[in-house]
């Protein structure tokens, strides 16, 4: 769309910045919110502001929380003895939403990509060693990607935390090879943790 006043089109931009929100789709957002009532759109405004101030990651796992510690973190009936390891915050909402999983979660920020220079001491995984001490974790699931630099994160942290004598399994069945958890339903991600494997070459 042309002949957007200025205003319009510098919103539409910003719009546009937004996960699967293309030129087209901003647009009618921009037309769409220049056209509510004032307080309507000031209270949008207001409740965005006060999401990013308030959201932080939990000092625990790294998840979503408004506060010092997530709710799951928080909650003695959860399963401690198990523990699910996702590369990113969302990925912790998304297995929530498929209710199979009954334990905790630790988000290591990423995954190893050597091209894109992530390392080993750029993820949480010396957060999640300290994790495992003392005992109490009988089982680690990894909840990873299932491309390339999820397989290598994957089998990494096989064969790092192998002395420690957990269990340590990862997802398999029902997700499509080289997928993400946000192409996944909740019945998928189900069955995938329900078909949770061993890894045996963690050595």
């Amino acid at each position: 769309m042309t002949n957007l006043p200025e205003p319009l089109m510098q919103l539409a931009a910003v719009l546009g910045k937004l996960p699967g929100i293309g030129p087209r789709s901003a647009e009618r957002l921009a037309l769409f919110l220049a056209q509510r009532d004032i307080e309507e759109v000031r209270q949008m405004a207001t409740s965005i502001i006060a999401a990013r101030e308030r959201i932080a990651t939990c000092k625990i796992c790294g998840a979503l929380c408004d506060g010092g510690h997530c709710s799951i973190c928080s909650n003695p009936r959860r399963d401690s003895g198990l523990l699910c390891v996702v590369e990113t915050a969302v990925d912790v909402l998304r297995i929530e939403k498929a209710g199979a999983f009954s334990g905790l979660y630790h988000v290591l920020g990423g995954r190893l990509s050597p091209l894109q220079g992530v390392e080993p001491e750029d993820l949480r995984i010396s957060e999640l060693e300290a994790r495992l001490e003392g005992g109490k974790v009988r089982e680690v699931v990894l909840a990873l990607c299932s491309d390339v630099e999820g397989d290598a994160t994957s089998y990494y942290l096989a064969r790092r935390l192998a002395p420690r004598g957990v269990k340590i399994t990862r997802i398999a069945h029902g997700l499509p090879a080289g997928s993400g958890l946000e192409f996944a339903d909740e019945l998928t991600l189900a069955r995938a943790l329900e078909g949770r494997r061993e890894i045996n070459n963690a050595t």
